[in-house]
């Protein structure tokens, strides 16, 4: 799709004017952002689709995530800087950043939170890369596993969940990656034991680790915690970023971003050969509804990524 000329001090983004279908969603044009004080600014190469984008547009999070209208989706950015705000240090117009914070989809992404991309890391990845790798981090972290203990990841074949497997992996854990039999070859090869998601989890988790589990993530929202709970024997040692049911009240809970030094270790593993993640597309800006419905299926294999730039 052809875009217009644009206006002076005006953008080209990804926007919705409203709640509803990804229908909703139309590039159109808006004022450009700017970098306050301890803030970057991003002309934006790549930009990641994740779950909680189309969950905000469709008005299922307006408690945890209002919307100003005309809202612009995205949290994962990256581009080259080309504003520094006041207090900023390590990082200079030009250089080539990883960006997370709000209104990534658009020409132009103001950010708190970032990190230097390696020059060996696709833009496609460097998109990819944040959101999963600051839940995986945290989700490790509420659970304070030490090395040599271990954890079950299920959705380990997902974004996040492959994210928290490979920090697991580098921190020492034994891992136990839940998945469908045709990812089972791609969990070993990031360092998971596999087994099927699913009914009887706790037995076949029990035949992996005879010596006990010390925390579980579920990074899958499908029903698991009890049996997670099970396998732990400590619901507290539970932690999921999916399932709100409370369907096991003493599991942990967690949705807001606070691990965001998870850029910078992402970025350092993946320049040591120990992480990576399966992208599964890559779209045109304006064809977002496409990639937003791609991730509402919840079959895409690997990440969903936009092209900005053109």
């Amino acid at each position: 799709m052809a875009r217009r000329q644009k206006a002076r001090f005006a953008m080209f983004a990804l926007t919705f004017a409203e709640y509803g279908p990804s229908s909703v969603l139309a590039v159109a044009e808006v004022p450009e952002p700017h970098a306050g004080p301890g803030q970057i600014r991003i002309k934006v190469r790549t930009a990641a689709v994740n779950p909680i984008d189309w969950k905000i547009r469709a008005g299922y999070l307006q408690e945890l995530f209002p919307v100003e209208f005309p809202g612009i989706p995205g949290f994962d950015s990256a581009g080259i800087v080309d504003e520094v705000g006041e207090g900023v240090t390590g990082v200079k117009v030009g250089d080539e950043v990883i960006g997370y914070g709000p209104t990534a989809q658009a020409e132009y992404t103001v950010v708190d939170h970032f990190t230097l991309k390696p020059a060996s890391m696709s833009w496609e990845l460097a998109a990819a890369l944040p959101t999963a790798a600051e839940t995986a981090v945290r989700a490790l972290e509420l659970l304070g596993l030490a090395e040599g203990q271990t954890v079950v990841i299920d959705g380990a074949a997902g974004s996040v969940g492959s994210a928290a497997v490979q920090f697991a992996v580098a921190k020492g854990l034994n891992v136990i990656g839940t998945a469908s039999e045709g990812n089972h070859d791609y969990l070993r090869s990031i360092g998971a034991q596999p087994t099927v998601y699913g009914e009887g989890l706790a037995e076949r988790v029990a035949a992996l680790a005879p010596e006990g589990v010390h925390g579980a993530i579920d990074a899958a929202g499908a029903g698991s915690l009890p049996e997670l709970a099970a396998v732990t024997g400590e619901p507290k040692q539970v932690v999921t970023i999916a399932d709100f049911s409370g369907s096991v009240p003493e599991a942990r809970v967690t949705t807001h971003s606070s691990a965001f030094h998870a850029l910078a270790e992402a970025t350092a593993l993946f320049e040591s050969g120990k992480f990576d993640l399966r992208i599964d597309s890559v779209h045109e800006l304006a064809d977002a509804a496409k990639a937003q419905d791609a991730s509402q299926t919840g079959h895409a294999a690997g990440k969903l990524v936009l092209n900005v730039a053109n």
